[in-house]
């Protein structure tokens, strides 16, 4: 641990890359502080369910130590799935066959709520660690480390600057100038609350699950939630600007619903519903992507992980498990013997951690593809299809 003795480190964003890295940095005694815009731990993470992956979410969970409080918390049942076609018509379901809980298989992909996650570390990281309200303005070059200045009017030194705060990471331009670019589809999100009452066709077709809906190059995607709610989303290609130029009032669940109607006229209305009963307002996200070509070069004193370093599109399920697979990598060469020099450190993770999540990427795009193409639901069928005989 010699390279960052004595350092003092500053995590920024306190999503799960960020809150990762703080528990493994401490662990090995790391001086370490996270930097976190919301304004207390009680602030509400929004968002759907994470699903957390063998080799990358639940190996750090394993290495922070938290693998049998995640198993209090994660959401058994949660990971099935059903297909449908735009009529609510099931073509494919997982229920009958996938087992409730099966740690240690590669395929295995076990839900936990995004605030039970965030709770798990909190409840572990020291007093004092996550500083609340440091909305994150600016910061420069002071000694051989980093002056950061926060809206709230407070400041902080740290030798090492880590930018864990998203795709619109505001440290991100201190070290490259590439951008991330619009994949071409948005997805607009609404939430349920008492879904049992409020979407009870939906609800029960959802079984507790998940559903991913498909038909005329369009798609639903459905998750439950923690009390009773459902998380969906509304996925179709458009101009990356259709938010605002659509002209539409997302406070409005009529006018929404009647947008739903025009956008996706072959769909049946059992999924008005949703739209119906929506808790306002809808919340449209354009969906971006890194260049998987992406390079820069390192410094010494700042690196990027999650978002902040590799924006993907959801479509593989890996944004927060390469996040927190970031943290485990780079925690594991910052605290490591074998490097001479910070520098070294970070480059070695810097070009390990672009390759792996390149190739995410790319999948994740292609797989966006595949999902509003004309065939998407033959196209799902076929992958879960191919999934469920390997395992």
């Amino acid at each position: 641990m010699k390279i960052i003795e004595n350092k003092q480190i500053a995590i920024v964003g306190g999503g799960p890359g960020g809150l990762t890295l703080a528990r493994l940095l401490q662990l090995k005694g790391v001086n370490v502080k996270l930097y976190e815009r919301d304004l207390n731990k009680n602030s509400r993470v929004i968002g759907s369910p994470l699903d957390m992956h063998e080799e990358s979410g639940l190996a750090a969970i394993r290495a922070a130590n938290l693998l049998e409080a995640f198993k209090k918390n994660y959401r058994p049942g949660a990971d099935r799935m059903v297909i449908a076609n735009e009529h609510a018509e099931i073509v494919y379901s997982d229920h009958d066959s996938k087992p409730e809980e099966d740690f240690g298989n590669e395929h295995f992909r076990p839900e936990i709520d995004r605030q039970a996650l965030r709770n798990l570390f909190l409840d572990v990281l020291q007093t004092e660690t996550v500083v609340w309200d440091s909305h994150f303005i600016s910061m420069e070059k002071q000694n051989d480390g980093w002056l950061l200045k926060f809206k709230n009017g407070t400041t902080a030194y740290a030798d090492l600057v880590i930018a864990a705060d998203g795709v619109n990471s505001k440290i991100r331009p201190y070290l490259t100038d590439i951008k991330a670019f619009y994949s071409g589809i948005t997805m607009l999100e609404g939430n349920v609350k008492g879904a049992k009452d409020n979407a009870p066709i939906i609800a029960k077709l959802l079984n507790g699950g998940k559903i991913m809906a498909f038909g005329n190059e369009k798609n639903l995607l459905l998750g439950q939630k923690e009390n009773e709610e459902i998380g969906f989303y509304a996925s179709f290609k458009t101009d990356e600007n259709w938010a605002s130029n659509s002209g539409l009032n997302f406070k409005d669940n009529i006018e929404i619903l009647n947008w739903f109607k025009t956008k996706y006229p072959e769909w049946n209305s059992i999924w008005y519903e949703l739209f119906e009963n929506t808790t306002a307002p809808f919340i449209p996200r354009p969906i971006y992507c890194m260049p998987t070509d992406q390079t820069w070069k390192t410094i010494s004193n700042l690196t990027l992980l999650g978002d902040a370093a590799h924006a993907m599109p959801p479509f593989a399920g890996e944004g927060a498990n390469m996040a927190m697979l970031d943290a485990l990598e780079l925690s594991e060469n910052l605290c490591s013997d074998k490097y001479v020099t910070l520098y070294e450190a970070i480059s070695t993770y810097e070009i390990n951690m672009r390759h792996r999540t390149a190739v995410i990427a790319q999948e994740s795009l292609q797989n966006g593809e595949l999902m509003h193409a004309v065939d998407a639901l033959q196209n799902m069928i076929k992958m879960f299809t191919i999934d469920f005989k390997q395992d």
